[in-house]
């Protein structure tokens, strides 16, 4: 059993199994068998992170859609093919700032086990270039519906939503002045100047 993060070779290939050794007291996430230190968020990404949680939280209470809404820390894994279910087959575990689930079948007392409808990553010092560039292809190759890129310092979010090839589209740009839509839920939008208001 692993206890601190020096003690691993970062040049290795690890797997969830090996993941699940790991007491760190760093957040790491393991990307196609790599693992990717987390830095620790600030108070603006964490501001942003609760209010856009507590938006749809308060949405889910009162319409009931089936829909779940999980905060980092919280495992999301990618097996690399569909009945790949055991530990030593998953190469990729990350921990979104917000992630939602509308298929339930998806989550299991360790977290959830394939694409999320919906990631929501919040950028912080450091992770711009994780987050806009890795995470995601990550989240297009594993077919993640809809990916949301948040800017507390700009209030501003873009969107990215997964099209018929499997591809995503050009982000759509939201502001503090708008209500965000989300394809996966119609009926529902987040109010963005309630978001990013001092």
């Amino acid at each position: 059993m692993k206890h601190s993060l020096s003690e691993i070779d970062l040049d290795k290939t690890y797997t969830y199994a090996d993941y699940l050794t790991w007491q760190f007291d760093e957040w790491v996430e393991l990307i196609k068998g790599k693992v990717v230190p987390m830095a620790a968020p600030l108070r603006l990404h964490q501001r942003a992170s609760k209010r856009i949680q507590y938006q749809f939280e308060h949405f889910f209470s009162i319409n009931h859609c089936g829909c779940e809404i999980y905060n980092a820390p919280f495992d999301v894994r990618f097996p690399t093919k569909p009945e790949a279910k055991k530990e030593k087959e998953i190469y990729t575990v990350v921990q979104p700032d917000l992630c939602i689930f509308c298929d339930k079948e998806k989550l299991d007392d360790k977290g959830g086990i394939g694409a999320p409808d919906l990631i929501i990553e919040i950028i912080s010092q450091g992770t711009q270039k994780r987050d806009k560039i890795l995470k995601k292809e990550l989240y297009q190759e594993f077919g993640v519906k809809e990916f949301w890129i948040v800017y507390p310092k700009d209030k501003l979010v873009e969107v990215f939503l997964l099209n018929e090839s499997g591809k995503y589209a050009e982000a759509q740009v939201y502001d503090q002045e708008d209500n965000l839509p989300t394809s996966i839920i119609p009926q529902f939008s987040v109010n963005l100047k309630k978001v990013f208001e001092d």
